[in-house]
């Protein structure tokens, strides 16, 4: 049997997407026979908590918890919502305060690679001897925080273990890292140490096509594209009951703000009395001020239904109830390989998705290509109204769902055996 070390710094109760990843992929290596053994912080500091994910851990996997000092209940001190911001990932594009302004510098100029690298030193003493007493043939690092690899670097620089990287979003080109202001000397060593994980890893994993061939062109290492996915079965109910609801599950920032999709439905809005009376549009977590300052410049606030985060068994209730789902990137050119992890969900509720992204958005074309909903860029207001008038049409016949293909190779037993295959058995 396998035995592979599994560093992450989010676990259960983590909430959010970043800890379901190996946590599903964790929970069906051992029907490949493959035993993890989990490695994961004693006292983390996680901006958002989802007790009910605990119980996702099947009882025969060995989670290793090692206590760790982060900054963040230090610069709590200053700014408790502001150090909750930073910590998340998540920055909006709005003007921040002059408080923000400041502990980001900090944060981008000070903890290199990220408030977590504090924990890289003492996991790398405590992991070396456990290594060899557990028979671990490989480490498998996943980042974000990106501090997690550096634990695999040197891991495998003194004992020769196996590493794969798995990277859930890119490292120097992702689009928080500019608002973390970071100066001349962090952009050099970002950049130095970023190479040196991607030269020196064994496998590197994306879940991206676009940052596989961003990777490409740093290093000749073997890169497999290994998406998000789905757990459980399909949604096989056909059209819910209800209003004509478009739904939008998770964070909403300024910088993913649809205004073309606010007009089109303003425009049949005012157009269509039916629509008028049947329409819903509900917003589940973050909502920036951007966002709805939009949404009540087009007239549409009598038509919102907000709620704060939600845990994710709820939240997958929720799009199996909505009539469309929304899935919405910042138009930018570095967000093109971006697939958000909630798409693969959207697709196993077998609703229509109503993406909205750059040109050439990779999440986009799998939409399109697996025929789970429409694609559009940001500029695409006519054609947006359009599609949404033919949904709700077939919503008045109660024939509105969307069949899908080629979703079940999105699933999370089928992507974990793509790994056992292609990388632990390579």
């Amino acid at each position: 049997m396998h035995k592979v070390l599994i560093v992450t710094y989010y676990w259960p109760p983590a909430g959010g997407p970043g800890v379901q990843r190996w946590l599903y992929f964790a929970s069906y290596l051992r029907e490949f026979d493959v035993q993890p053994v989990i490695y994961t912080p004693k006292n983390p500091h996680y901006p958002i908590v989802d007790p009910g994910l605990e119980s996702q851990v099947p009882s025969e996997i060995t989670v290793i918890r090692k206590k760790i000092w982060e900054p963040h209940g230090l610069a709590g001190f200053i700014s408790r919502k502001g150090t909750r911001r930073i910590s998340s990932g998540i920055l909006d594009r709005e003007k921040p305060s002059l408080t923000e302004r400041g502990m980001r510098w900090i944060r981008g100029n000070f903890f290199i690679l990220d408030a977590r690298i504090f924990w890289v030193r003492p996991s790398v003493r405590f992991l070396k001897p456990l290594i060899a007493a557990e028979g671990i043939t490989m480490v498998i690092t996943t980042g974000p925080p990106h501090s997690m690899h550096l634990i695999g670097l040197r891991l495998k620089q003194s004992t020769g273990v196996r590493w794969a990287a798995d990277f859930r979003d890119p490292w120097t080109s992702i689009g928080y890292h500019e608002a973390l202001y970071p100066g001349k000397r962090a952009q050099y060593k970002h950049k130095k140490l970023e190479a040196m994980v991607l030269r020196e890893a064994d496998t590197l994993i994306t879940t991206s096509g676009r940052t596989r061939d961003e990777f490409r062109q740093i290093t000749d290492r073997p890169i497999h594209v290994i998406t998000n996915g789905y757990s459980g079965a399909r949604n096989r109910k056909g059209q819910p009951a209800g209003n004509f609801r478009l739904a939008h599950i998770g964070s909403l920032l300024s910088g993913r703000n649809p205004i073309a999709l606010w007009k089109a439905l303003k425009n049949l809005v005012d157009k269509n009395g039916d629509f008028r009376n049947d329409l819903e549009i509900e917003l589940t977590g973050l909502v920036s001020e951007g966002v709805l300052d939009s949404i009540r410049e087009n007239d549409l606030e009598p038509f919102l239904k907000r709620s704060r985060y939600v845990p994710h068994g709820r939240a997958l209730e929720k799009q199996r109830q909505a009539q469309v789902l929304l899935l919405l990137e910042i138009n930018a050119d570095q967000t093109r390989g971006i697939i958000p992890g909630k798409l693969f969900e959207y697709m196993a509720a077998s609703r229509p998705v109503l993406a909205i992204g750059p040109k050439g958005w990779e999440a986009g074309e799998i939409v399109e290509g697996c025929e789970c909903g429409a694609s559009f860029e940001y500029g695409d207001q006519e054609a947006i109204e359009s599609k949404i008038l033919e949904w709700y049409r077939a919503y008045k016949q109660g024939i509105l769902e969307v069949k899908g293909k080629g979703v079940s190779q999105f699933h999370r037993r089928a992507l974990t055996e793509r790994f056992v295959k292609d990388i632990l058995w390579a």
